[in-house]
């Protein structure tokens, strides 16, 4: 290893350091202050499980220690609570893993690029870097957001019919539960909140619950719907069947907002793709005939 690569490593060092001192500064700057928790962080505060931040030994590892300073630092710890909850709860990852993603982003990936190129410009990246992970797990879970509306107006016909048999909600969903033959994202979503009323829940708290693990606004309008009928005594079934109602309008309203968007959207590839091949295909015969010496009418 000759002196030229062993600079360019202690600088690249350097730049890492640097760089994230400043970063740190600058979310420090214009991160929002704290504030009085309104009733909708007391609310998902309450619906989160025992924080998995508290596995954090700061006074021990110095990753744990930066990790810890980003959370405290940047407000992250109800965001992380809440893209976790809306995952679904699963057991990895967990809100701290996250957040170990976050940082594992914002050093390696700069560090990687100016490794790369040999340039002081991937600095500038570390924001970006920071929240990459958090475009993955948005992904995913507005792909399980939609696998929850997939099927929903289905499931709200369907309780609607039982419940007019002189059932009521929670009996609906455990035939709709016990009759599926492969258990979609809702049906196991109404499963667990059926399976916290019986641990001890009210059914007012299950249901807000469901409607804070899915994040979907759907289902957060029918929860207040079944919360509305509980407590005011009204027919269930005719708000079901009104609410279906209005989720098939508002599904055709968007498919054929997609249908009038999908021209537009189809003349880049048109532009980028189709276009040069018919040119290519129309014009090489003529370029051909001139470079061997003429047309030839």
């Amino acid at each position: 290893m000759n002196n030229e690569t062993i600079l360019m490593l202690i600088r690249a060092f350097l730049l890492i350091i640097g760089s994230v001192s400043v970063f740190m500064a600058l979310m420090n700057l214009f991160a929002p202050k704290e504030e009085k928790a309104d009733v909708v962080d007391v609310a998902v505060r309450k619906f989160k499980s025992s924080s998995s931040f508290a596995n954090l030994k700061p006074e021990d590892k110095l990753f744990d220690r930066l990790a810890v300073f980003s959370l405290q630092n940047f407000h992250l710890e109800q965001k992380l609570e809440e893209m976790h909850m809306q995952l679904g709860s699963p057991d990895k990852p967990q809100p701290v893993d996250i957040l170990y993603a976050k940082v594992i982003a914002a050093l390696a990936i700069p560090a990687a690029l100016m490794l790369l190129f040999q340039a002081f410009w991937p600095f500038f990246l570390i924001p970006v870097a920071f929240i990459v992970p958090d475009f993955i797990i948005k992904s995913k879970i507005q792909k399980r957001q939609a696998e929850i509306l997939g099927n929903f107006s289905t499931t709200v016909d369907l309780a609607a019919l039982i419940i007019e048999s002189g059932l009521d909600y929670l009996t609906a969903f455990e035939r709709i539960i016990s009759v599926a033959k492969e258990k979609t994202v809702l049906e196991l979503e109404l499963e667990k909140t059926i399976g916290e009323i019986k641990l001890g829940y009210s059914r007012r708290e299950a249901l807000e619950r469901l409607a804070a693990r899915t994040g979907v606004q759907e289902i957060r309008s029918l929860v207040s719907l079944i919360i509305q009928s509980d407590e005011l005594g009204t027919s269930l079934v005719d708000l079901l069947r009104n609410f279906s109602t209005d989720l098939r309008a508002s599904r055709l309203s968007k498919a054929e907002k997609l249908a009038a968007q999908a021209s537009t959207k189809m003349l880049f590839p048109l532009f980028i793709f189709i276009f040069p091949t018919i040119f290519i295909l129309i014009l090489s015969p003529m370029i051909g005939g001139l470079l061997s010496g003429g047309i030839g009418f």
